[in-house]
């Protein structure tokens, strides 16, 4: 599909071939924490076994045929490791990594100067591409299927018709909405997989390796009793780890132990289901004002004072994933276990409800 473009917008895209408008850079040596404790190679990435599996075999093949790999999109919760996961695929296939955003790539210059920067085989991550403006998924159609801009410069009987080759490239999106995609751009990755939220086993060995790779002293209960607690997810692990130390170095005596990992997280309000005061709030709101539901999203963001993008994005994932929240036709509504966990008697509809805690 052609995008419009005067001749100054085309000589722009250009000349941002050696100087491009968003400066996306290569993946450099660790210069926070995040980057430290990312893994570089399958080796040292833990979880998400059968997704490993398929990309080795993958990356493998293209190796062999000389060729980059399929354009990948990877979907599922944040914090599961989705741009970790890029960084090592670039890693095993030996090119270079360029990282930006959706919401980045605001004018069609950005997405055009980008594209244009590219060396061949490299690998162009896009975080939250569901968030993609229609002008720049327009340009992205061609770049990917063909490996072309098709662009149009000058005005009225002046215009030209123009198509600037791309070198090959593998393109890399990372959505927490795979829904919101529109069916073009989705039809055009080679490769779909979803990220699963991780086992406690799983965060286990994730929080062990951070604690190592921070001087971190941990055993291996300390270890799980952070895992319970981290609702599933390597990002909210590590953060925790971090938190959890701080109480060790400073009421004890540095070591991270089962009694100490779970009195920090208690003083942080996080409880045995890795539930925050956030969480609590909201299944403790539909039980006891709305009888444990069904209440519309937009109630209850009312209610608790918080965004209803931040309720669907960051609670209610993991809350329906244990099994402690219920999606309806009708609303959102508490499951039989959400009063156990919480300390309430389960009781018809419409009886009040008086918490255990209370007693």
């Amino acid at each position: 599909m052609s995008i419009i473009s005067d001749d100054n917008d085309f000589k722009s895209a250009v000349r941002e071939k050696k100087n491009p408008v968003i400066k996306p850079e290569a993946i450099e040596p660790d210069k926070n924490f995040e980057n430290c404790i990312r893994p570089k190679t399958f080796d040292n990435y833990i979880g998400q076994s059968a997704l490993k599996d398929t990309i080795k075999i993958t990356i493998e093949a293209a190796k062999k045929r000389e060729q980059p790999l399929d354009h990948l999109l990877f979907y599922g919760p944040p914090g599961l490791g989705k741009t970790t996961l890029a960084g090592v695929i670039a890693q095993e296939m030996g090119v270079d990594i360029k990282i930006t955003s959706a919401p980045a790539l605001e004018r069609p210059r950005d997405i055009i100067g980008i594209l244009m920067s590219l060396q061949g085989g490299e690998i162009l991550f896009i975080d939250e591409i569901h968030r993609l403006n229609k002008v720049a998924e327009e340009i992205l159609y061609p770049a990917m299927e063909d490996f072309y801009l098709d662009m149009t410069t000058g005005k009225s009987q002046t215009v030209k018709t123009l198509r600037v080759p791309l070198p090959k490239f593998t393109l890399i999106g990372a959505t927490t909405k795979a829904g919101e995609l529109s069916g073009p751009l989705r039809d055009r990755f080679g490769i779909i997989h979803r990220l699963e939220f991780y086992t406690e086993s799983e965060l286990s060995q994730v929080i062990r390796r951070t604690a190592g790779i921070l001087n971190i002293e941990i055993d291996e209960k300390g270890a799980r009793a952070i895992a319970r607690r981290s609702r599933g997810t390597p990002r909210i692990a590590n953060r925790l780890v971090k938190r959890v130390s701080d109480f060790a170095i400073v009421k004890y005596n540095g070591k991270i132990n089962e009694d100490i990992a779970n009195e920090s997280l208690d003083i942080l309000k996080i409880d045995e289901y890795g539930l925050d005061r956030t969480d609590r709030s909201l299944l403790k709101l539909i039980i006891e004002k709305y009888d444990g539901g069904p209440v519309g999203i937009e109630t209850i963001a009312a209610a608790i004072g918080e965004d209803v993008r931040t309720i669907e994005d960051v609670c209610e994932p993991f809350l329906l994933q244990a099994g402690l929240l219920q999606r309806t036709p009708r609303g959102r509504k508490v499951s039989p276990e959400t009063y156990r966990h919480l300390g309430y008697k389960f009781a018809p509809v419409g009886a009040q409800q008086t918490s255990l805690f209370d007693k």
